[in-house]
């Protein structure tokens, strides 16, 4: 057990304030300073002064180590009715604006539009600072993607909530902003799910001043209730304990169990990038549409999951606790897919967990962020951890797909390729387009899921997360990169005359419509299940992997006459090279190691191989144990 030492001590709340009144003149027009979550907020009636005058408010946040942001006083804005009229007439027409969204909580307008590089052709007068004075808004433009209805739903309900949403801010802030009780400084760790497994990944971090629990997912393939879920039961935690929750991404093994914790108290915040909460609200919906009278939760929980949720950026160091500071970095797993690096008091203890990682770059994301400036312990995941775990090179899985799809094409046969709703799916869409379009395959229909169709559409909502060149490309252009005239999208639809190619979830057969499109195409020799994903023990997927040639549905028996082919090197986690290599790869070297997320025996032989190679002190617990950090 340690003191905390610091050799620079923060300023408190009263010095807070006081700073940032003597920092601003009159002319700002302030109002008054809130809390908004882990942010300070200053209103104002001039916000054009603050925010052409950046470099007063950055000297701002560096005396006093804080977040801040301007925001628009209220009697300064203008009603929803007069701001779209008067950007209407300020904003140029060729810009083809679609729709625009308010968040009266922050004082936000988001406008979606299918031209906004134009705005950079525009008359010298248009610029962001000046819609705020013309309209009493934060003006923020956005790419709209093919369809805007995964988009519209969140606004909606941060819209429709945006007084509670204050109520609900203003007390984060005052949490993470108290004065610590406990200045000893310890750490440990709680492991409630996805160690030594693939499924509900889950752990909660304690000091003496916080609980941070990091991820909160189901394991579908489970076939208990004890295995399905995070264990809870073992931790003694109550809702209200917990001050927040972190999330690496937006797949239901990392988030499906969030909106249970709401539904039974939880009413903290959760923190994750913005594509992650589009992408779990829309994953979460789909997965208690699909399971009928068992499901966990309600979409109503689903919601004050929303209200609740803060969205940060890659790089940004934000206060979480009094004693735990986050900053995400890209894990280029899927899209807004992040790295939590935990700085816990006053540099005592720095914890980074990768989630799901991909230290290599695909058509769709960047590389995985690795150069941390701390971390004395590390969680990575070991999905591909046995050392036979090699992937293929992308041009070779490109290949194989390729001669796999124009040779079931060419026999009008059915393609069925089972594929997470997130992830996967659009790197294939990116993939099966570029095919088409250099002639490596047939023109062929492409029938996607209407869930897969819409949590495309957030991809194009959020360029800036994929890779420079796809960024670039749908910044310039009208025209999606990840459609083409011969994709179309379907909901769970008997199929037609072949031939043609099919992306459904769920990816390891584990239910949902590619299930369903299974049993369609189970007995034609012409047609062919295509596996690329991860599939998890026990799963109908593996079953179907290792061989099996019947399988069971709906109390039937099929017998499975279908080509069977799996093609490696589409997944979105490392393999065994790329997860050596990433720790290779960080400096200063890592004083401990814990494995999870893979199963038990590729857990512990990545964990063997890193202790051999770095002489580094590595783990890989099992799910209910406790892990001291400091």
């Amino acid at each position: 057990m340690q003191r905390r030492q610091s050799n620079q001590q923060e300023p408190d709340n009263q010095n807070i304030m006081a700073i940032i009144l003597q920092s601003l003149p009159e002319k700002a027009g302030l109002t008054r300073i809130e809390y908004e979550g882990p942010r300070i907020a200053l209103y104002s009636k001039n916000p054009s002064y603050l925010l052409q005058n950046g470099q007063l408010v950055s000297n701002m946040v560096n005396t006093i180590k804080k977040r801040i942001v301007v925001r628009t006083d209220e009697s300064i804005r203008h009603t929803e009715q007069e701001c779209r009229q008067i950007l209407d007439k300020v904003m140029p027409h060729e810009i083809g604006v679609v729709e625009a969204f308010f968040d009266p909580a922050l004082g936000e307008a988001i406008v979606f539009a299918k031209r906004p590089w134009l705005l950079s052709q525009a008359d010298e007068d248009f610029d962001n600072v000046d819609l705020a004075e013309k309209t009493g808004w934060k003006v923020r433009i956005r790419k709209s993607p093919r369809l805007l209805s995964p988009i519209r739903k969140i606004y909606e309900i941060l819209g429709a909530n945006s007084t509670e949403r204050v109520r609900f801010y203003r007390e984060v802030g005052n949490k993470i902003f108290r004065q610590q009780l406990d200045e000893t400084a310890e750490a440990s760790l709680i492991t409630l799910g996805g160690f030594a497994e693939v499924g509900r990944s889950c752990m909660l971090l304690s000091t003496h001043e916080s609980k941070v629990l990091l991820d909160c997912g189901i394991n579908l393939a489970a076939k208990n209730a004890l295995s399905s879920f995070p264990r809870f039961d073992i931790s003694g935690l109550e809702m209200a304990e917990i001050d927040a929750i972190v999330l690496s991404h937006a797949h239901l093994d990392h988030t499906g169990f969030l909106p249970a914790l709401f539904k039974y108290g939880y009413r903290g915040p959760v923190y994750c990038t913005e594509p992650t909460l589009f992408l779990m609200n829309l994953l979460q919906r789909n997965y208690i549409s699909s399971v009928g009278q068992d499901r966990l939760y309600s979409e109503s929980d689903i919601d004050e999951m929303v209200i609740r949720t803060i969205t940060l950026g890659y790089g940004v160091v934000t206060d979480i606790s009094p004693d735990v500071k986050l900053v995400l970095s890209n894990s280029g797993h899927i899209l807004g897919s992040a790295s939590s690096h935990l700085h816990i008091g006053s540099g005592d203890h720095n914890l980074v967990y990768t989630g799901d990682i991909r230290f290599g770059r695909t058509m769709m994301l960047e590389n995985a962020s690795w150069n941390f400036p701390r971390v004395e312990t590390m969680i990575i995941e070991s999905t591909n951890g046995g050392k036979e775990d090699i992937l293929p090179t992308r041009e070779q899985a490109e290949a194989a797909l390729a001669s796999t799809i124009s040779r079931t094409v060419g026999e009008n046969g059915w393609i069925l390729i089972p594929t997470p709703a997130a992830g996967t799916s659009q790197e294939l869409l990116l993939c099966i387009a570029g095919l088409m379009k250099n002639k490596k395959i047939p023109e062929t229909k492409v029938l996607v899921e209407q869930v897969i169709s819409d949590a495309t559409s957030v991809h194009e909502a959020y360029p800036e997360y994929l890779s420079k060149e796809l960024k670039q490309q749908i910044l310039s252009s009208e025209e999606s990169p990840f459609w083409t005239e011969s994709f179309a999208s379907i909901e769970s639809e008997k199929l037609g005359q072949g031939p043609g190619i099919v992306l459904a979830p769920s990816s390891m057969l584990t239910g949902g419509p590619s299930v369903m499109y299974l049993k369609q195409i189970a007995q034609d020799p012409a047609n062919k299940l295509v596996l690329l994903s991860y599939q998890a023990p026990e799963t109908l997927g593996r079953m179907i992997q290792d061989g099996a040639k019947k399988i069971i549905t709906d109390s039937k028996e099929i017998a499975l006459e279908c080509q069977v082919e799996k093609i490696e090197g589409f997944s979105s986690h490392s393999d065994y090279n790329q997860l050596v290599a990433y720790i290779n790869r960080l400096r200063p070297k890592l004083r401990r190691v814990l494995v999870n997320h893979g199963e038990r025996y590729k857990a512990q032989n990545l964990a063997s191989s890193i202790n051999k190679m770095f002489k580094i002190q590595t783990q890989h617990p099992l799910v209910q144990e406790a892990i001291k950090l400091l």
